[in-house]
């Protein structure tokens, strides 16, 4: 009889990972309190920058685990997680702009962009969105819903590989389009912005900053926790089974339908969730968001980092886009070329990412013939 060619035990972080993960959540804890307590100029500030920065990249390390989730643990890889992103952020940023009350340009019930564009009223989709709780169901719900229908027809008619990829990425294409137009009630190329409050509490004062920030690092951590205890279940190894013999798999009587839908579902509302944390701390949400290009970047962190690992896509997200940061600031025009050089060289040289080569060097340091020796 087929079994499956998995681990009886699957693998789980060894001590010292446990141990990386403690001190670097500690680490981070630590940063917006610092920024709180000194002054600007003290040797141990931190700048409102830095925890800005550093909140949104904790933000696109969560949508490069959720995209983990499905690339290298189920084999489904996704060009499209921007929409999902993107759509977790527009719900988050719709109660945003609706909290500006009537402090914006033209004191009116309706945002500013609303009013610019001679709109008279809310449409129905952003029905009830004045309220924290229901524009946080939406989050959940928006992206969700689309990934489970799209995923539906897409797992059941046996679209896979490539093809899925293509469709995905026409997805989040056409979303983009949508957003674009002035009479969607999305803003179009503005998008939304100029926020000025969050459950009463002042955006941009440095300690509703640092509750968001914390807030981030909790869900991060959250969903690498959530993410292991389902790779390392028995749902885990099904997954995996779908990602390295779908029909063996089939054939000793498993659906891959109903797991790869789940998986799907849940690693979107991940995304979803990553988004509306970011827009709050970065201030702004558009459709440039969706833009194919950012979801390729995703699969680039993931890749980096190393895929089929959930370390490795934090990892892969901080590494890439802190170097995005540094080198967009000294060689603007050259990032998109370094960006598809280091895909390419990690693709032919470390297949596995950062987290594979310190694994192997690892191996390697164990059986040294010369330190055994010594």
């Amino acid at each position: 009889m087929s079994t499956l060619n998995l681990p009886l035990k699957p693998s789980l972080f060894s001590r010292p990972a446990w141990i990386g993960i403690v001190v670097c959540t500690v680490i981070l804890g630590l940063l917006p309190i610092l920024n709180l307590i000194f002054p600007a100029g003290h040797p141990l500030s931190i700048s409102s920058y830095t925890i800005a920065l550093i909140g949104k990249f904790m933000c696109y390390a969560m949508a490069a685990l959720a995209l983990d989730l499905v690339w290298g643990y189920t084999g489904i890889l996704s060009l499209g997680h921007g929409v999902f992103f993107a759509l977790g952020g527009y719900a988050h940023g719709m109660y945003l702009m609706r909290a500006i009350g009537h402090d914006g340009v033209y004191q009116s019930d309706l945002p500013d962009f609303m009013v610019f564009l001679n709109w008279k009223a809310y449409p129905w989709y952003w029905w009830m969105t004045e309220h924290f709780w229901f524009a946080m169901l939406l989050v959940v719900l928006v992206p969700g819903v689309l990934a489970f229908v799209f995923g539906y027809f897409a797992f059941r008619s046996r679209i896979k590989g490539v093809y899925f990829s293509i469709i995905t990425q026409a997805m989040t294409f056409a979303f983009m389009l949508l957003f674009f137009r002035n009479d969607t009630g999305f803003g179009g190329n503005n998008g939304f912005t100029d926020f000025k409050r969050i459950l009463g509490f002042t955006i941009t004062a440095p300690s509703t900053k640092a509750v968001l920030y914390l807030v981030t690092l909790a869900f991060l951590l959250g969903s690498l926790l959530l993410c292991r205890a389902i790779v390392t279940s028995k749902l885990g190894r099904v997954l995996q089974g779908v990602r390295d013999s779908e029909s063996r798999l089939m054939f000793i009587g498993y659906n891959p339908l109903w797991f790869k839908l789940f998986v799907w579902t849940l690693s979107a509302v991940l995304c979803g969730i990553a988004g509306a944390l970011y827009v709050p701390q970065v201030g702004i949400i558009n459709p440039s968001e969706m833009s194919p290009a950012n979801s390729i970047e995703m699969v680039i962190w993931a890749a980096v980092g190393g895929r089929g690992s959930l370390l490795g896509p934090i990892i892969g997200a901080f590494t890439v886009n802190g170097l995005k940061s540094w080198f967009t600031a000294a060689f603007p025009d050259l990032w998109l070329y370094a960006l598809g050089l280091i895909f390419i060289l990690v693709t032919l040289f470390l297949p596995q990412g950062i987290l594979g080569l310190i694994k192997k060097l690892k191996r390697q340091e164990k059986s040294d013939p010369s330190k055994e020796a010594a």
